[in-house]
């Protein structure tokens, strides 16, 4: 599981739990929902599900006719001829609002300073900073 920013809390709905970048071996035959959170940022949540591989399908055919319903039925219920998707699971995560950027009543420079800290926290990514310190660059 990978986040940009990087760093960020990942919570599995099976009890697992990790900061990204992170990587979890998982049974392939139930759902798994993966709720990727960071402070400043709006948490974002994926669904992974377990799809019949390109190979499962082929497999599941060579069960049955080598191994027959027994062996079958063991894949299907232990889910060996499904893949796990997405994978990797990829977030981008974003800020959780403007409301969060310097106010317009303040001073130039306070709004600045209050952006370059945003930004040195990691709260706002490099371009958000170019961009709304541009704003505030224009107004003077």
């Amino acid at each position: 599981i990978n986040s940009d920013p990087v760093g960020a809390e990942v919570k599995l709905s099976n009890g697992m739990s990790g900061k990204t970048p992170a990587t979890f071996t998982l049974p392939r035959k139930d759902n798994v929902v993966v709720k990727v959170e960071k402070a400043g940022y709006e948490p974002v949540e994926v669904t992974v599900t377990p799809q019949v591989s390109g190979a499962g399908g082929a497999g599941m055919a060579g069960n049955v006719l080598l191994g027959g319903l027994i062996g079958a039925a063991v894949d299907a219920g232990s889910g060996a001829m499904n893949d796990l998707l997405p994978n990797p699971v990829d977030v981008r995560l974003v800020p959780l609002s403007l409301g969060d950027m310097p106010s317009s009543d303040l001073p130039a420079e306070a709004r600045l300073r209050r952006l370059r800290e945003l930004r040195d926290s990691g709260t706002i990514s490099a371009a958000e900073y170019k961009r709304e310190r541009a704003k505030i660059l224009r107004e003077l």
